[in-house]
């Protein structure tokens, strides 16, 4: 991840007030209560974006700290605080797609872009599954009808291509972000769903 041109650790498209260098050089964020369908979004990229719903102030300072992450708040107060100097992203918009938009103008996290790789519920990584293995989990007609099963080893869920595929990737396709080409399709190429 690197840093946006004018970004800075608290960063707002009208801040007026002083700035400091980005400190974090992965794309490893934590996002506050205020911020669920948008840490959602993160982790649907395949982004590293932890939630914390309902944390006090300390603990999520504590936590961004402690891991290493850069904090995504709306509360001005929260991020102004000094130990989140170079970590933290005070976040306007009100809609997770403008949010969003503020993310990537702050930091550039394009190379980290994985879609549908990390646990939409925990923000675990996922593993690929056979289909042996999660028999017991998916209904009947998915195992029937998909080859291909992510599982994730902190929360159980399993994944598969699914009707939600095509509404992720129109939602990616309009938000100008990277589609969710298969690995070993041409770059651009969209597989189709069976």
């Amino acid at each position: 991840m690197r840093p946006a041109a004018l970004a800075g650790s608290v960063l707002e498209s009208d801040c007026s007030w002083q700035r400091f260098p980005i400190e974090v050089t992965v794309a490893k964020f934590l996002a506050d209560g205020m911020l669920g369908k948008l840490a959602r979004w993160l982790r649907a990229l395949g982004v590293d974006c932890a939630f914390c719903n309902g944390a006090p102030d300390d603990e999520l300072v504590r936590r961004a700290r402690q891991e290493d992450r850069v904090l995504l708040t709306r509360d001005r107060r929260l991020a102004e605080r000094r130990l989140l100097r170079g970590r933290v992203v005070l976040v306007a918009g009100d809609d997770w797609p403008d949010q969003l938009a503020e993310v990537r103008r702050a930091f550039d996290f394009s190379a980290e872009i994985r879609p549908l790789s990390r646990c939409l519920e925990c923000n675990t990584p996922l593993e690929a599954a056979a289909p042996a293995e999660v028999a017991d989990l998916v209904p009947p007609y998915v195992l029937k009808t998909q080859r291909q099963f992510l599982r994730c080893a902190g929360c159980g869920r399993v994944y598969w291509a699914g009707t939600h595929r095509g509404r992720i990737q129109a939602t990616l396709d309009r938000l100008r972000l990277h589609g969710l080409e298969s690995p070993g399709d041409p770059p651009g190429q969209k597989k189709e769903e069976v």
